[in-house]
């Protein structure tokens, strides 16, 4: 199937990370230009050299997703430089940490909620204008099956997912008509240094396919994490033409036989 996909220009954040990471290469495949974000410089230059892009076709840029003006530079230094705006993927998040309620702190609660929700209403708000001129383009969130699935214990990142899905179908809304498709993603447990985090978080000291076989074990498949390329392959069918007459849904890659909606 081909996805249509060359020569958009696509931005990406968090494109450093597992996921964003996959989702850059992905793009790339497809002949697109993308722009990534990135917390350092050095997190760039290390991972440029591995992408096989042709010349022009990547740039990446360093913008913390916790700072409005530094997302609001990603958004027009990047438009700058490739000249437009096709495809918006807000990809950053934060796990956060597992408390229960009565241990919680504002500032824990604010942290997740900055990156998870905040930069990705950001991301929208100014890439929104350039995708209404053009009356085209695309914007999936990153979002997780935590969207639909509380868990004890970890109150401020399931909630933000939550918020970040309602979001996503409220943009649906605004941006449907004038041609631009919005849509989410939600991976269940993905193999990434973050799992690893949360392996340690929930079951502290347990080996790695213990924690696994506890986190994924929910899953009707193959009881395992998604593959990064996974949550990308999805991404991309969701940002291109071929998914154009879809909007505000929240696509599982879970490996689970059936969901909520």
């Amino acid at each position: 199937m081909n996805l249509n996909l060359e020569g958009k220009v696509v931005l990406v954040t968090g494109g450093t990370g597992g996921i964003g990471t996959a989702i850059v290469k992905g793009f790339l495949a497809e002949g697109a230009k993308v722009a990534f974000s990135s917390t350092s410089q050095e997190k760039i230059n290390k991972l440029l050299p591995t992408l096989g892009a042709k010349e022009g076709q990547v740039a990446g840029f360093v913008a913390d997703m916790n700072k409005e003006e530094d997302i609001k530079n990603f958004v027009e230094n990047a438009k700058a430089h490739f000249g437009t705006i096709d495809i918006v993927v807000p990809n950053a998040g934060y796990e956060g940490k597992a408390h229960p309620v009565q241990d919680m702190e504002l500032g824990l609660f604010e942290q997740v909620y900055m990156l998870n929700v905040f930069s990705v209403m950001l991301m929208m708000k100014y890439a929104a204008p350039t995708l209404i001129e053009k009356k085209s383009g695309a914007v999936v969130v990153v979002a997780s099956a935590a969207a639909y699935e509380p868990t004890a214990g970890n109150s401020a990142y399931v909630s933000s997912k939550y918020a970040v899905a309602g979001l996503t179908k409220c943009v649906a809304m605004e941006l449907g008509p004038v041609g631009v498709h919005v849509n989410y993603v939600c991976p269940g447990p993905v193999d990434t240094p973050m799992m690893l985090r949360i392996e340690n978080d929930f079951f502290p000291g347990m080996p790695h396919e213990e924690a696994m076989a506890m986190l994924a074990g929910a899953y009707a498949m193959d009881k395992r994490y998604a593959k990064p390329e996974e949550v990308a392959n999805a991404v991309l069918y969701l940002a291109s033409d071929v998914s154009a007459h879809t909007a505000g849904m929240g696509m599982h890659v879970d490996s689970k036989v059936s969901a909520p909606n």
